[in-house]
């Protein structure tokens, strides 16, 4: 049997590499998890009472972009949001951002651009799926790096105009996973200008919008729409598993112009799973709550404030503008991740675990990632113990 080899330059996962390093040792206490980025807080209290209400609709097919009432719902809380007004016809629901942000690669990636190979720009570090979906399109994935010397964001623009003539899609995410950058918006006005200039579409994976420390983050319909850019020049991706802590709901959606939207609709009619009408149910009475998300966001908050003094005064730690990672310097990162693991019992990821080597070059090494999710009374625990063992 022959395979193609378009997936044979991925690296190992991020979490059966983190085991194969930590595995074999044992704790130096008792283990503290700090890696994966799965919301611990509590999920709306109507959920259940939702989802009884509905049983009986897992006796039907769900539909496939989504019920009225969710699109409807989703709709609803862009304009809430975000100023903008985006129809039912511009959204479908998702079983989850990772499905959309893959398979609208898929529906709306040409296989060739201006006669050559398409290419597709990436944030490095970056969310794995987005490396998965270029190789399945059989796309060139141009990996960027996100330092801080840029504000952990990718700066797309320094790349040759032969290579930009190249892209289809560049995927940005804002607030980013892992370093916690906010996109400004007059970075992502000069990116959708950029997109214009050279014909290609930004996915913005906006899933940790809803958590931040200052203020909103911009997102970038509202961007696109002040600029006064065609809104199939955008595609967002939201969720409900970091905004609601649901996410084993599986609940997500994308947004972008009608054309763009038809052409996904179609590919999930084909080859698609829609989310089960119970499921989308909750999933609009979530989207329509938002006294339970500033209470979400208010738990963060002091989890914020518990990692500012820990780490008080430790040269280049910086509080994430959103999300719930803190991104904290390390001489290497899997060196780190093991001695806390080995003497400590903490249990965190190595940066470069997130990243690609480029030339040589790993933008991820000298981090680790640690996820803010426990209860208030462990993540303070973790942290310190984190910065003993590591900074004093």
């Amino acid at each position: 049997m022959v395979y193609p080899e378009r997936f044979s330059n991925l690296p190992e996962y991020a979490f059966p590499r983190l085991r194969t390093l930590l595995d074999s040792h044992a704790p130096g206490g008792e283990p503290i998890a700090m890696t994966i980025g799965e919301p611990r807080h509590a999920m709306p209290d109507f959920v259940g009472q939702v989802l009884a209400e509905n049983l009986v609709d897992f006796g039907k097919y769900p539909t496939n972009e989504g019920s009225a009432a969710l699109l409807g719902a989703i709709s609803g809380w862009i304009g809430r949001r975000y100023g903008v007004e985006v129809g039912p016809d511009r959204i479908m629901a998702l079983n989850g951002t990772r499905e959309g942000l893959f398979n609208a690669a898929i529906a709306l990636c040409p296989e060739t651009k201006n006669g050559k190979r398409p290419a597709i720009l990436i944030p490095n570090p970056f969310y794995q799926v987005y490396a998965v979906a270029a190789a399945t399109v059989g796309a060139e994935p141009i990996f960027v790096p996100a330092r801080a010397e840029t504000n952990f964001l990718p700066d797309y623009a320094s790349l040759p105009p032969e290579v930009l003539d190249r892209v289809t899609i560049a995927y940005l995410c804002s607030p980013s996973n892992p370093q916690g950058a906010v996109a400004p918006r007059d970075y992502l006005a000069e990116l959708l200008a950029l997109a214009e200039k050279h014909d290609f579409i930004v996915f913005a994976d906006e899933c940790y919008s809803e958590i931040w420390r200052t203020e909103p983050p911009p997102g970038a319909l509202e961007v696109a729409a002040a600029e006064g850019h065609d809104p199939e020049r955008v595609a967002v991706f939201h969720s409900l598993s970091k905004r609601s802590n649901l996410p084993g709901l599986r609940s997500g959606f994308v947004a972008s112009g009608p054309e763009n939207v038809r052409q996904i609709r179609q590919l999930r009619a084909y080859a698609g799973a829609p989310l089960p009408l119970p499921l989308q149910a909750v999933s609009a009475r979530v989207w329509a709550d938002e006294a339970h998300v500033e209470a979400n966001r208010a738990l963060y908050a002091e989890k914020y404030e518990i990692a500012a003094e820990v780490f008080s005064g430790l040269q280049g730690f910086g509080l994430p503008e959103g999300g719930f990672f803190l991104w904290l310097p390390v001489d290497d990162g899997e060196a780190a991740a093991l001695k806390l693991w080995r003497e400590t019992g903490v249990r965190v990821l190595p940066g470069a675990y997130l990243a690609r080597d480029v030339n040589g070059e790993n933008p991820g090494k000298g981090y680790i990632r640690v996820a803010l999710v426990a209860p208030k009374e462990e993540t303070q625990r973790g942290l310190i113990t984190l910065r003993d063992c590591i900074y004093v």
